[in-house]
């Protein structure tokens, strides 16, 4: 398999001189799958744009129309906003297949992500589109997409529905987890609070327990891991628990319990500089602090072959 970043930015697109170095698309990744001429989208944000762009000049020409899949890890708007600005569903013949985390609000999938494509918001109506696009809810399953190609889905911890993927192949493993935090106990433990309950107290504190080893089961001997990674465990816990994102220091220490050969640092803070990041390298992508996994931050046009 081979993965190339698109964009790499969490909440919103942060262009400018602060941040040519790692990007400041919101999140979209390539994966291609040799031998099987599949291309697989992780989330459309901002950095679908340029993907899409790229198709048309590669793989239109060469092939004679565009056939891909694309997986929404949920449909916040850093992770969809992009979609009304790629290219190939302007093009006839493009046969596009968009997965994404069932909802149980009163749209659908449908709905939310083409509801963008409607005048009060875009001068192209969904109803317009040249390409042939179905829509696909998922829940936690796994789904053999042949080929050889399996895909295994895992809820996140994010404050709307929120799928993390894996995707087998031919012995090799990619995950994702973007976005996400820790599981935690969300009944109050504090025995002098009046709403303190000592049985519900213990029970919340095992269900988050193994909430979070589920999800590192479903890491486990990932070849990459793709994780995000939004601030460090001082910012998360001064004012960011609940958003919905990790911490390098807890990631970092999931990825080693799973024995995941690389983490890619992934959903970079927008307020984050190039110096800023550079800076974080030095601490948590080094052998005296990941170990044995490969830890690095993940930048636009990156690419890896696993």
């Amino acid at each position: 398999m081979k993965i190339k970043f698109w964009g790499v930015r969490g909440s919103i697109p942060c262009p400018g001189p602060q941040t040519v170095k790692y990007g400041g698309n919101t999140p979209c990744i390539e994966i291609r799958i040799k031998d099987t001429d599949r291309l697989l989208i992780i989330d459309a944000g901002s950095g679908i744009r340029e993907l899409g762009n790229q198709l048309l000049s590669h793989d239109l020409s060469s092939k004679g129309s565009i056939q891909t899949e694309i997986f929404l890890t949920h449909t916040h708007w850093d992770h969809i906003m992009g979609f009304p600005f790629f290219t190939p569903i302007y093009i006839p013949d493009t046969r596009l297949k968009i997965y994404g985390p069932v909802t149980y609000e009163d749209e659908t999938l449908e709905e939310v992500v083409g509801g963008q494509l409607s005048y009060r918001y875009f001068p192209v109506r969904q109803a317009e589109l040249a390409a042939e696009i179905s829509y696909i809810d998922l829940k936690e399953e796994t789904i053999d997409l042949g080929d050889g190609i399996k895909v295994t889905t895992k809820y996140l911890n994010h404050p709307i529905l929120c799928l993390g993927y894996r995707f087998e192949f031919n012995g090799k493993i990619v995950c994702t987890a973007c976005d996400t935090e820790p599981f935690r106990n969300v009944f109050c433990t504090d025995p002098d609070d009046p709403s303190y309950d000592e049985t519900m107290a213990m029970e919340g504190e095992e269900v988050a327990a193994e909430e979070n080893r589920r999800i590192e089961r479903f890491f486990a001997g990932a070849d990459l891991l793709i994780h995000d990674t939004q601030y460090t465990e001082e910012e998360y816990r001064a004012s960011k628990v609940g958003w919905g994102h990790t911490s390098f220091e807890h990631a970092i220490a999931a990825a080693k319990r799973a024995k995941v050969k690389r983490l890619a640092l992934f959903h970079h803070e927008p307020l984050r500089t190039d110096r800023q990041i550079d800076e974080l390298a030095r601490k948590y992508c080094n052998p005296d602090y990941a170990g044995e996994v490969n830890v690095f931050f993940a930048r636009e046009g990156m690419e890896i072959e696993i």
